[in-house]
């Protein structure tokens, strides 16, 4: 397996953030990472990029593990994405892309930055700050961010949210052709059932820190006696009971 978590905990203060979960995630696969609010979806990742430090347990990165490795070898694979982290509001979007092609260190940086802005329609706004873009801009400069090295693992974080119905179905096209073109491993968490559906190999459930259940969507929706994901994740989400 590319990447292996085991028994990974997060413990803040009196809060069991994530209570020992155990998942792999092939190479070059997309896995969905689904959860109601507070299941401890984005603390989880938060560890897997080596943000925030676990209570306990291993995660394992192509054979290496983090805690016990040369951290900065590993991390310089890896890039994220989410609108919930805004990048410097002051710099332009092209002074953004400048500096973390700086700190990843990015070879022919101008070259990767003039390449990717025109894949992602980026380009006319290169040089406007980055805090006078809408949400939908600022998603796509977020989404160049994480790509401005190469990454080999991408960890994606409601890529999507907020966006209308047209520009969010072109970020999700977007990472359709890049996934298509690209070696890479994703692991995206989203609460757009229609969006996981559409970009994810198979699915983790998470749900008061734990995982209840996970494979791909359609075990997952004939296990539930669903429909469709939606339902499915309403079904687990409101249940009272561990599944």
């Amino acid at each position: 397996m590319f990447i292996q978590v085991k028994n990974l905990t997060k413990k803040f203060k009196n809060n069991l953030a994530v209570n020992k979960i155990n998942f792999n995630i092939e190479k070059n696969k997309t896995v969905g990472l689904l959860g109601p609010n507070g299941c401890g979806k984005t603390t989880s990742i938060g560890m897997m990029l080596g943000l925030i430090k676990p209570s306990g347990g291993e995660i394992i990165i192509d054979n290496v593990n983090l805690e016990k490795a040369d951290r900065v070898s590993i991390l310089s694979k890896m890039n994220f994405a989410s609108p919930y982290v805004e990048l410097p509001k002051k710099l332009t979007v092209k002074q953004n892309l400048e500096v973390y092609g700086r700190l990843y260190g990015v070879k022919n940086l101008d070259k990767k930055i003039k390449e990717i802005s025109e894949e992602l329609d980026i380009k006319k706004f290169l040089n406007k700050k980055t805090g006078e873009l809408s949400s939908g801009q600022k998603n796509r400069v977020t989404l160049a961010k994480s790509l401005i090295n190469d990454p080999e693992i991408i960890f994606l974080d409601e890529p999507t949210a907020s966006l209308d119905p047209d520009v969010g179905d072109y970020v999700r096209g977007y990472i359709e052709s890049y996934k298509l073109k690209n070696k890479v491993t994703i692991l995206l968490a989203s609460h757009n059932m229609a969006e996981v559906e559409r970009l994810c190999d198979s699915i983790i459930m998470m749900k008061n820190g734990k995982i209840i259940d996970e494979g791909t969507c359609e075990t997952i929706i004939k296990k539930h006696g669903r429909n469709n994901l939606e339902e499915t994740f309403l079904k687990l989400a409101r249940s009272k009971d561990e599944i």
